[in-house]
């Protein structure tokens, strides 16, 4: 298969290398030209992704053009913050019903508007799905076992990306879920903030595994409020995902948390973690979800003030505790 990726950083990267060893035909983009001219000069050393190596086969181009015209996938792996503006330049050179699977994930700041949601107004015609999972790309990128789940509109588009990636090392379910996929892997990211604080206060897995608990929870009321099915919160884009981004050294979102529980400012760990830390963008857009659709998220409450509103860590984690006493699960009956 012709498959371009759209985007080189770390997951995309990954991505390119998996598709590539598949033995698909595989073009990679980037928007920036130092970063495609060192891909091209050095493709045996890839920052941040060690021990990995960019197979030879694979064509590295700043050309949107040459990358979105006559494909029979796109790859998305654009971060979240610049996903809608890399679709619309993508516009002119996308086909009716052009095969797109969006792996970035994320929840649009102000229009509160899912990748997906993106994705359809800015490419109209377009055949649009998603694929996530707990997938770290360090692993992802070396061969380590996986799952990801992907989701579509149809069961042949999810078919037809299933088979294009899945080998021996990275297997794919599917799923019909595409709102519930999306949430759950954009929301993790801001839980993921709150389980890297405990770890930088010195907190224990007692307060890890109550706060990625009571982290899905949240999720899952507010995923089955926009439509999304609980099955899909107790799999693999919701508590998989969850696990690998609260525990991992390899998370980004975690270990922006934790040098904020060490008493980092919120721009102070962005810029030590030197990558996109997708929860920091989600954190808004999640608690004006839970406003819109009345599902209470203290979790999510607790990091904005953390991370917009200079409310000392180990204050927000107090107050999650002292919240007025609850049953686990109000659906439960004595």
């Amino acid at each position: 298969m012709k498959v371009s990726v759209v985007g080189a950083g770390t997951w995309g990267t990954a991505l390119a290398i998996t598709l590539a060893k598949n033995g698909h035909e595989v073009m990679l983009w980037s928007a920036l030209l130092r970063e495609v001219k060192a891909l091209q000069e050095s493709p045996d050393v890839i920052p941040n992704l060690p021990g990995a190596s960019l197979p030879h086969s694979v064509v590295v181009t700043e050309d949107l053009e040459e990358a979105c015209k006559d494909k029979e996938l796109i790859v998305f792996a654009v971060a979240s913050p610049y996903v809608r503006a890399t679709a619309h330049r993508c516009r002119p050179y996308i086909k009716e019903g052009q095969k797109i699977v969006n792996v970035a994930k994320g929840i649009e700041d102000g229009k509160l508007d899912t990748l997906s949601d993106i994705l359809n107004e800015e490419l109209p015609g377009a055949d649009i799905a998603v694929m996530s999972g707990p997938s770290h790309a360090e692993e992802v990128s070396r061969g380590i076992p996986t799952t990801c789940v992907v989701g579509a509109t149809t069961k042949k588009t999810a078919s037809f990306i299933q088979d294009i990636f899945m080998n021996e090392f990275f297997r794919i379910y599917t799923s019909p879920d595409i709102i519930g996929i999306e949430l759950g892997g954009s929301l993790k990211n801001v839980i993921a903030l709150a389980a890297g604080i405990a770890d930088g206060l010195g907190f224990g897995d007692n307060t890890k595994a109550a706060l990625m608990t009571r982290g899905i929870a949240e999720i899952s009321r507010l995923g089955v409020k926009m439509g999304g099915r609980i099955e899909t919160f107790s799999g693999l884009s919701g508590v998989g995902d969850l696990f690998v981004t609260c525990t991992s050294h390899h998370s980004r979102n975690r270990n922006a948390g934790y040098l904020i529980g060490k008493g980092y400012t919120m721009e102070e760990a962005m810029k030590e973690v030197n990558q996109v830390v997708e929860g920091v963008h989600s954190a808004k857009a999640a608690l004006a979800l839970a406003r819109k659709y009345n599902v209470s998220m203290p979790i999510v409450e607790q990091i904005n003030l953390v991370l917009f509103e200079g409310k000392n860590a180990a204050d927000a984690v107090s107050d999650l505790l002292l919240r007025d006493k609850a049953q686990e699960h109000d659906s439960l009956e004595w």
